[in-house]
């Protein structure tokens, strides 16, 4: 009998909180190499859960890839500095449990929100001693506690209309002022927070970065996007832009014109070496 997309789904819990959880999707025929994980958006707040890409995270699976798709605690729902940032780190540290994960090529999409959270883990590595790199309960000391390496590395990102400059999304008050309610207040008041958390000041980084984005995007600016890319050139890092058309949504669509260079994307980051 051939197995369903619902007998290849599975949830996995990473934490005692209601929203610490992960959804596995498993191919039904031949694996691709690599293991894909999915950050939802919904500027970090509680109006969209995993559920928006669970369409992304099936169809990457009926074409070879494991998927895997984060929940996280969002504003109003324990989440916040740090507790978002350390439930992120810890979902993707516990792929190291699940011995049939490629942790060879790790990709991190994300979308909007999403696409801060995927970008800023793959910088974990750079985080300074003590800062939230890992989910609560962990030790004090020793892999996936905070300033520690990271157990899953990222290799690869893909921004699908990623908040990646948040001292300019703070100054812009994006999303109704949704970085200030995340870190606590802007940049002048909590710069350590800052130093932490926006993925523009880790560059460079030990992954490879495209950012999808439509110029017509009306909720995250096409600039946020320009600034990542050419800071991260600048610095050296392997980072690309990929203009498409569509809106802020259609970028993490599966059913969109635009999806094809998404998953063009990552069949290049997958495969590469």
């Amino acid at each position: 009998m051939a197995t369903s997309m619902r007998d290849a789904w599975s949830r996995h819990v990473y934490g005692p909180d209601p929203s610490q959880f992960a959804d596995r999707y498993r191919p039904a025929g031949e694996r691709r190499p690599g293991t894909v994980l999915l950050l939802h958006g919904g500027w970090w707040g509680p109006k969209f859960g995993a559920d928006h890409l669970a369409g992304a995270a099936a169809d990457l699976a009926r074409r070879g890839w494991v998927a895997w798709n984060i929940e996280y605690r969002r504003l109003g729902l324990g989440g916040g500095y740090p507790s978002t940032l350390e439930d992120v780190a810890a979902a993707i540290d516990s792929l190291g449990t699940h011995g049939e994960v490629d942790l060879g090529r790790v990709v991190a999409i994300g979308h909007s929100a999403g696409g801060h959270l995927a970008t800023w883990a793959a910088g974990r590595a750079k985080l300074a001693t003590g800062a939230p790199s890992a989910g609560p309960g962990a030790p004090s000391a020793g892999p996936g506690a905070p300033g520690a390496a990271p157990v899953v590395g990222i290799t690869g990102v893909i921004s699908l209309a990623g908040v990646v400059d948040l001292e300019a999304a703070a100054h812009q008050k994006l999303g109704n002022g949704a970085v200030l309610e995340l870190l606590g207040g802007g940049p002048g008041q909590w710069p350590e927070r800052y130093a932490v958390a926006d993925p523009l000041g880790q560059v460079p980084i030990p992954a490879a970065v495209r950012c999808v984005h439509a110029r017509a995007d009306d909720r995250v600016p096409f600039a946020q996007s320009v600034t990542y890319v050419e800071a991260a050139r600048a610095a050296g890092q392997d980072a690309g832009l990929l203009e498409v058309g569509g809106d802020h949504f259609t970028v993490a669509d599966p059913l969109s014109p635009t999806w094809p260079t998404v998953v063009e994307a990552l069949e290049d980051l997958t495969s590469a070496g």
